[in-house]
């Protein structure tokens, strides 16, 4: 061999040439549904994935958000009957067990070693059990993370005519908040009822966290102070969702897109279904109506209800 290309070969070397380890792996865990957050850092293995993985039996929906594919999960155990081509690989079991979750996942060839190794080196895993992978064989491996819970958090008017912009801070100070305990998953700007004290386009933004259990309040505690340091106005709305299920606050948001809603119809809105208000200017208004957008991008920047 050429000498060039050995030491190409050398310096070039792949650790591991099959296995394309996902970056994080995340259980949000609700009364009777687990939604799981898989972040990719190969989009094609990861689409092969869902197409797959949504045809089996324990799977309710599926999506991705850029680099994060979401699946919403029935807990149980089914026999997926493999058929290479069709149904290459999938969820086999997903168990809810105190503050831990385990998931199964099967595979033929290819799609084994991504069901075993490709899973169990993701972030935020805490243990894993494998059998082999790779060639003809089907695969199987089961990895346990912790149980997470949702937290969502609107803000709205942090900006004047001439500083600033809602949107970028929000994910500014997300981004520089992500930690173990309460990982950033999405961002979400929201189009409200153009009203007449708007700085410029009536957006109000919404982002997601996937905390641990006690694992909202630091995050909380340390994203208002934040706000507060950055923010350019005296109407700044920050509001908190700690529950797995927004859609309570559709109606209210809604109004929000479509009409002029005043700060005591918000307060009241919040108070029936329990958003936590921790700054209560203004801005309030469209930072509740933000939070049932959550992780909707493409939806909730379109004008209307």
């Amino acid at each position: 061999m050429d000498e060039s290309l050995e030491v190409y070969f050398v310096e070039h070397q792949l650790e591991d040439p099959y296995v394309v380890a996902y970056r994080q792996i995340h259980a949000l865990v609700g009364e009777d549904r687990v939604e799981l957050l898989e972040r990719s850092t190969c989009y094609g293995g990861s689409a092969w994935a869902r197409y797959h993985y949504s045809r089996g039996p324990l799977i309710i929906s599926s999506r991705n958000l850029g680099d994060w594919f979401r699946y919403m999960l029935r807990p149980g155990k089914s026999d997926l009957g493999l058929v290479s081509s069709q149904r290459s690989a999938g969820i086999e079991a997903v168990e809810v067990d105190g503050d831990e979750v385990s998931i199964t996942y099967v595979g033929l060839g290819g799609g084994g070693v991504g069901a075993t190794l490709s899973r169990a080196r993701a972030g935020d895993v805490l243990r894993h059990d494998l059998s082999e992978s790779g060639g003809g064989r089907v695969a199987r491996g089961t990895i346990v993370v912790p149980r997470r819970e949702r937290l969502i958090i609107g803000v709205d008017d942090t900006d004047s005519k001439t500083e600033g912009a809602t949107w970028s801070l929000v994910h500014n100070i997300a981004t520089a908040l992500d930690r173990r305990e309460a990982r950033y998953i999405s961002h979400s700007l929201v189009q409200l009822f153009p009203v007449p004290h708007k700085t410029q386009n009536c957006v109000s933004t919404v982002v997601e966290f996937a905390a641990l259990p006690g694992g909202s309040d630091g995050l909380m505690r340390d994203f208002q102070a934040l706000l507060e340091r950055y923010t350019v106005s005296e109407e700044t709305g920050l509001v908190a969702w700690k529950a797995f299920d927004p859609s309570p606050l559709i109606a209210y948001a809604k109004r929000c897109r479509t009409e002029r809603i005043s700060v005591e119809d918000a307060i009241q809105a919040a108070s029936d279904v329990g958003a936590e208000v921790l700054m209560d200017g203004r801005g309030m208004i469209g930072a509740l109506a933000a939070l049932p957008f959550c992780a909707k991008p493409d939806e909730s920047v379109v004008p209307g209800g």
